[in-house]
């Protein structure tokens, strides 16, 4: 019954010292992303402008729409 006992006290002192741990590393982070806030925007580069889309021709509709039929013709055929 001691060594049961031994085993039960080991497994709680572990779950707790994983406990204890996890908590301080919460803090930690949490007391680093306060600090480091100012600085966040320093490593990134600044967001480029969308590049704008070309207008869609009336062919390039009809070519995709060939393509297209086409792509599922030849799987079909297979």
């Amino acid at each position: 019954m001691s060594l049961l006992w031994d085993g039960v006290m080991l497994m709680v002192l572990g779950m707790g010292i994983v406990y204890v741990f996890l908590v301080i590393m919460i803090i930690a982070m949490n007391l680093l992303k306060r600090v480091l806030a100012p600085f966040a925007g320093m490593l990134e580069p600044p967001p480029k402008a969308p590049a704008k889309k070309k207008a869609a021709v009336n062919g390039d509709d009809a070519q995709l729409a060939a393509i297209a039929a086409a792509a599922v013709e030849a799987v079909r055929t297979r």
